[in-house]
């Protein structure tokens, strides 16, 4: 039913109509109000789950279509296989030509890409609301109607060698970053790169990207994300017209990782590179995963320390005149992410003396705790930033669609803004201790080297 009606979809494409769309999405752009920012969601009867993110100030809309599996899923050899099937995912399908989806996003003003990354593969398009179905209809065919051959497949396996020499192997930063995730996730599958190892991924095969394609992608394991100029009650025909005319699969593969280990011990890595001008000294630890209790406390923590020019780090390095950048950071994923702290020593400053330098900022950021004034603007700049998130339609659906696919479920994320808000010193005081001060990290330094 789908490969048919897309067949005609496409062909109206092809000729600029547009009057084929399945349903028509009606209504016109409107100010927004405070309560129509709330999401709305439902559940087609085959298990995949839409989520609304409601923005009535423009007629359009982006559309992120998530899938629960990452690069954490891969079996040993097959390292870059989850990014590869990203990349196939472009091409031909049973009904489509390599491409077409491309040349019909472009011919009705759309935008569209994707992104694989540990935890998730996702595919996303900002379209005008009237183009709307027409998209569905392909990003549906697609899910169910890949058709793989070995000339696209070995093409584009080497379109992604070169994306990994221009993006690693080039880089002498993505190369030392490579050797802290080895170290600090050893024996979890945050320590493979995303990319792939470039032996591995000169081995994946057609079969490879097929088994994957059909062990993974499926309605049940996949989330719909829609921000902007729609309801769920004018999505919800859509939705079940496209992707829910597709059978669950009933057979795709549950996640299943080993927890992370915590480091028993500290490393020091040191890459040297013609192409570095500044030497960089970066501390990382192991941090906690999204929807973690202390998740907001770290956020708050990191930015109080590492966040800008207001931050310890900057105020107490850069304007010491002992550095001429220093930031901190929290990321958090479905497993337990990284905390980091990273600074670039000034010109006569030695790594030992930055490095030490950083030590005891955190650590008497740990024993005094922020001050009221620091607590007060951390908040003030988090807050700033979720407002301005809802202005950046790709920004909220990825907001949205990280966490979720990470399995926090709605009502947690919409809590995120009042548990910000609540955090207290001593939380701050608490999270730099647990997870900066005792435990165990993994330093990277990066250094100049001769021509």
């Amino acid at each position: 039913m789908i490969r048919a009606f897309v067949s005609v979809i496409v062909q109206a494409a092809r000729r600029g109509a547009v009057a084929l769309c399945l349903v028509a999405v009606t209504g016109t752009a409107a100010g927004q109000e405070a309560g129509e920012w709330k999401p709305e969601t439902f559940t087609l009867s085959n298990g995949m789950t839409a989520v609304i993110l409601p923005d009535h100030r423009a007629p359009v809309v982006t559309h992120v279509l998530w899938y629960r599996v990452g690069s954490a899923d891969e079996v040993a050899g097959k390292s870059g296989l989850a990014h590869f099937l990203e990349h196939l995912m472009f091409k031909s399908t049973k009904t489509m030509p390599a491409g077409e989806y491309n040349r019909v996003v472009a011919r009705n003003g759309g935008q569209m890409n994707a992104r694989t990354s540990y935890d998730y593969t996702n595919y996303f398009f900002r379209v005008a609301r009237d183009r709307l179905p027409l998209m569905m209809q392909l990003e549906a065919d697609r899910m169910v109607a890949l058709a793989l051959n070995d000339r696209e497949v070995f093409a584009e396996r080497s379109v992604v060698q070169e994306e990994r020499r221009q993006v690693v192997d080039s880089n002498p930063g993505a190369i030392l970053d490579e050797q802290v995730w080895d170290k600090l996730f050893a024996g979890h599958p945050y320590a493979v790169p995303v990319i792939g190892r470039m032996e591995e991924v000169a081995r994946l095969s057609r079969g490879d990207a097929a088994d994957w394609y059909h062990t993974w992608y499926g309605p049940e394991n996949a989330l719909l994300v829609v921000a902007g100029d729609i309801t769920a009650g004018e999505l919800r025909p859509l939705a079940e017209s496209t992707y829910g005319q597709i059978p669950r699969r009933g057979d795709l593969k549950v996640r299943a990782w080993p927890a992370v280990t915590p480091l028993t011990q500290s490393f020091e890595l040191t890459h040297t590179d013609p192409k570095i001008r500044q030497a960089t000294w970066t501390r990382n630890w192991i941090g906690v995963p999204m929807g973690h209790e202390d998740a907001e406390a770290l956020q708050v923590a990191m930015q109080i320390l590492g966040g800008g020019r207001t931050g310890r780090l900057y105020r107490g390095m850069v304007e010491g005149g002992q550095a001429v950048a220093a930031y901190g950071y929290s990321s958090e994923m479905e497993a337990p992410g990284i905390i980091a702290v990273s600074v670039q020593p000034s010109r006569g400053v030695s790594i030992a003396d930055a490095q030490s330098r950083a030590a005891a900022i955190i650590a008497d950021f740990g024993r005094e705790g922020p001050t009221a004034e620091e607590l007060s603007r951390a908040k003030s700049i988090m807050a700033a930033s979720a407002v301005f998130r809802r202005d950046n339609q790709q920004r909220l659906a990825d907001w949205y669609g990280i966490m979720l696919t990470a399995g926090v479920p709605l009502e947690r994320i919409e809590v995120s803004g009042d548990r910000i808000a609540a955090v207290t010193r001593e939380d701050v005081m608490g999270v730099i201790t647990r997870y900066l001060v005792r435990p165990q990290h993994v330093d990277a330094i990066l250094l100049p080297g001769d021509e």
